[in-house]
């Protein structure tokens, strides 16, 4: 699990697969910045991770300060799927 944080905004939500540096992630939670006050760009910091590590994610098991950071430009970023399926 790791921080990704994307300049720019390549039409991702919180459920997204993306395929980052030859490795397939999922995004598990998304805070966008800077819509009016901020860089000129949106940044989009998400929270990524396998989906092995989603039950980590969900209960918390880990500490957001200690994961490591990466910094990309949207264009590096290659989406498989730009959102979670509804579920009702």
């Amino acid at each position: 699990m790791k921080q990704l944080i994307i300049h720019g905004d390549p039409g991702i939500r919180k459920g997204a697969i993306i395929d980052y540096d030859g490795e397939e992630l999922v995004c598990f939670g998304i805070n966008r910045n800077g819509e009016w006050h901020g860089p000129e760009t949106v940044q989009l910091w998400c929270t990524v991770g396998t989906e092995d590590e989603y039950e980590d994610y969900e209960k918390r098991n880990y500490v957001p300060h200690f994961l490591d950071v990466d910094r990309v430009d949207a264009d590096a970023v290659d989406v498989i799927r730009p959102k979670a399926d509804l579920a009702l």
